[in-house]
């Protein structure tokens, strides 16, 4: 297993770790959702290093720095009283999707589903 690269995610606030296993690229992600603004960003990287063998020592402090930019996210969203709230739901069909494809600005999207119907949603 190889470290390839750190991916942020701010809501839910989390790191995601990509690695390399046997020639194809895989995702671990790690919930931080205890995060708060006044947390130890480095006793935090320190014990995600412990939970995870590829987080090396010499990538804590990397870490520590994905961890304060979460922070800063957080404290800037709690400043501004900002609520999370449930947007949109779609009900397009009874029976599940078996096909999604999204357009890179999430503005459409297609699907198919068991009926063998196709449908393109435009936002």
């Amino acid at each position: 297993m190889r470290l390839k690269r750190f991916l942020i995610r701010y809501y839910p606030p989390g790191i995601i770790l990509e690695y390399e296993q046997n020639g194809q690229l895989k995702t671990k992600s790690h919930d931080l959702l205890s995060l708060t603004p006044h947390s130890d960003a480095k006793l935090v990287a320190k014990e995600l290093a412990l939970k995870d063998p590829l987080i090396t020592e010499a990538r804590v402090e990397q870490i520590a720095q994905l961890i304060q930019k979460l922070q800063q996210k957080l404290e800037r969203v709690t400043k501004s009283d900002h609520q999370f709230y449930l947007f949109k739901v779609l009900r397009a069909h009874i029976l599940p999707l078996t096909n999604i494809a999204f357009n890179k600005s999430g503005s459409r999207f297609l699907d198919h589903f068991i009926e063998s119907l196709w449908f393109v949603i435009f936002f």
